[in-house]
């Protein structure tokens, strides 16, 4: 098995203000994105049909042809969107809700279905009351999650600045994969929540490791920050070329979910990287030599 090669990085040729300059501008650049995201749609994200409500379909064909071009002309509203899943050569069609949807929107588009020729496999149908509340508790789980890593993080260093660095790493590791959903154009669904909740574990897990090994081992700091960098990266590009794997093989598959995990969770752990290693050490490094007082 190959061994993943740390190079020893010089920190000591990169001020602070260097150093920090690259994460903090792709913060505000995602920043941007959402707070421009939600100006427009009134979301930070795209949302799936968990927390908008709507119908979804799962259709076959069944006298061939074009199939999506026959299911975008079948029903008398036009989808929000179609997905092929080649492994089960079916299609996945998504109706959002609407303030003017009849009580039997599933069985008028069901019965669409069927005029046009297309077997409808399955029917999902969530209601906008219930997506609202799946909406206010998932926000609700994100924001304890994040607390609740917070007060740990301070229990755990009791110092304002390394606590700091590792919140403020988590938090950009979190903003940065909405930021880039938005722009591939993937959906906020209930398995992307667990996947950013994933990522708080990522990032605490590397910055935790980065401020033990300078605050709490003994030895010089670039060589804390090296030993804890031979880990910690070979860690995280590990697990970074695993969710590329996993998001490739489901892509061939056509497991939209899978796929999108994979994407989210590999661009995260991207950011983790970035964000560990150049703000986390700026802020240590300013604390360990400028910050306390001797």
């Amino acid at each position: 098995m190959t061994a993943i090669e740390v190079p020893e990085v010089d920190y000591t040729e990169y001020s602070n203000r260097q150093l920090v300059l690259v994460p903090l501008a792709v913060l505000a650049l995602a920043v941007l994105v959402i707070g421009g995201w939600y100006a427009v749609t009134g979301a930070p994200a795209t949302l799936g049909l968990e927390f908008t409500g709507g119908v979804e379909l799962r259709v076959a064909d069944d006298a061939g042809g074009d199939v999506e071009e026959r299911i975008e002309t079948a029903f008398d509203r036009e989808p929000d969107s179609i997905r092929s899943i080649p492994a089960d050569d079916v299609y996945v069609v998504t109706f959002r809700a609407a303030a003017d949807d009849p009580e039997g929107l599933a069985s008028d588009l069901e019965s669409q279905a069927d005029a046009a020729g297309l077997s409808v496999e399955a029917i999902d149908q969530v209601s906008p009351s219930f997506a609202s509340d799946t909406a206010r508790t998932t926000i609700f789980g994100l924001a304890l999650a994040f607390l609740g890593m917070s007060v740990l993080v301070f229990a755990l260093f009791r110092t304002f600045v390394p606590s700091i660095a590792v919140v403020a790493s988590a938090f950009s590791d979190l903003v940065i994969p909405v930021a880039a959903m938005n722009l591939l154009g993937i959906e906020m669904t209930l398995g992307i929540v667990a996947a950013l909740l994933m990522i708080i574990g990522y990032s605490v897990d590397s910055d935790i490791l980065l401020n033990n090994s300078v605050l709490r081992r003994t030895g010089e700091f670039y060589e804390s920050v090296s030993r804890a960098m031979r880990t910690g990266v070979t860690m995280t590009v590990t697990s970074i070329a695993a969710m590329l794997v996993m998001a490739i093989v489901a892509t061939v598959f056509g497991v939209g979910l899978l796929r999108d995990i994979g994407i989210i969770l590999a661009i995260g752990l991207c950011a983790d990287l970035m964000n560990t290693y150049l703000l986390n050490v700026a802020l240590l490094r300013w604390y360990k030599f400028e910050g306390v007082k001797r």
